[in-house]
């Protein structure tokens, strides 16, 4: 196995948050952007924003830039998110903007194709509620089904990706967990429309991301992942590996047991750390995960969990992770 390594450009961006509103460093544009992912060296893909931010260029120079950085396109993630679609963007009460928001992912289709990427991505993180009483529950999952169903009918010929979250920035998600997820597309019934698995997401929402991987799997709905790391109370969005290595092991165990191959891909958020340095240690990490993967003996992890033998499981795993201390 050969991990393929990938990352959201916003990895490489300027933050802001509410204490920081000046931002915690200069701001800087999406061509910058990709010259700070083109400095990692291991990366070869790149989700990216659109529209692009802070960058009025054509698209032809963007795909300069991108070429220039030995950087291709796995996905385009439209911000259905903004300040425009703070009510919601398929589930906004004012038709116009949930009209808006159709037509810029469509537009995202579009760029979808320009550049051979694989997916477009869907993150409706305004979409859900606030407060009790706020919503008719049953009509504001309709909205949240329909959005991404018409969206997916007529565009037969690209992949669209959900990523689930279970907060953040509403109270509630319409998308909050994999479960609800799988149910929505399982009714949607579209062979075009899956799931990227947020490992953070998952840690954060209660799930263990390794059960949530297979069920994705066993319902033929994962598409996509990314990986980072946090506290569980937030999505902190850490260096992948520096809180809960043995979960992301087990993470891809699961993915390798099913001979899924996707690519590796970083979504990050280093508010204060150098961002070429936080890809490039989190990259050392999955490097060891990888090299983990080809030591794990599979038969006898199995022939454990058949048993349900949780000291042999975990005897496993670590040592092939972080080594025998016999060798």
């Amino acid at each position: 196995m050969t991990a393929r390594f990938g990352a959201g450009i916003w990895h490489f961006a300027s933050y802001v948050d509410r204490y920081a509103t000046d931002g915690y460093a200069e701001p800087i544009g999406m061509l910058e952007m990709i010259d700070r992912a083109g400095e990692v060296g291991d990366l070869s893909v790149v989700d990216l924003n659109y529209p692009f931010p802070g960058c009025d260029a054509p698209l032809s120079e963007v795909q300069a830039r991108l070429a220039k950085n030995n950087l291709s396109v796995i996905g385009i993630t439209p911000e259905m998110y903004t300040r425009r679609f703070s009510r919601g963007a398929f589930t906004n009460p004012d038709p116009g903007v949930r009209r808006a928001a159709h037509d810029l992912i469509t537009e995202a289709a579009g760029v979808v194709r320009e550049l051979g990427a694989s997916y477009v991505k869907l993150w409706p993180g305004q979409d859900g509620w606030d407060y009790p009483f706020q919503v008719d529950h049953r009509k504001l999952w309709q909205m949240s089904m329909d959005g991404v169903a018409n969206l997916a009918s007529e565009n037969p010929d690209l992949k669209f990706v959900i990523e689930y979250k279970p907060r953040e920035p509403r109270v509630h998600m319409s998308y909050d967990s994999v479960s609800r997820t799988l149910l929505a597309l399982e009714k949607i019934n579209l062979p075009n429309i899956g799931i990227l698995l947020d490992f953070g997401h998952a840690l954060y929402g209660g799930e263990s991301p390794a059960d949530s991987a297979q069920l994705a799997i066993d319902y033929g709905r994962l598409f996509g992942m990314d990986v980072n790391d946090n506290m569980r109370s937030w999505d902190d969005d850490m260096i992948a590996g520096s809180v809960h290595p043995m979960e992301l092991f087990e993470f891809f165990y699961v993915l390798a047991k099913n001979k899924w191959d996707g690519v590796w891909q970083l979504d990050q958020f280093p508010f204060r750390e150098d961002t070429v340095g936080a890809a490039k240690q989190a990259i050392r990490f999955l490097r060891r995960v990888e090299k983990g993967l080809e030591r794990l003996d599979f038969d006898a992890m199995q022939a454990a969990q058949d048993a349900q033998d949780a000291v042999t499981a975990t005897r496993l795993a670590s040592d092939a992770l972080f080594g025998d201390l016999a060798n």
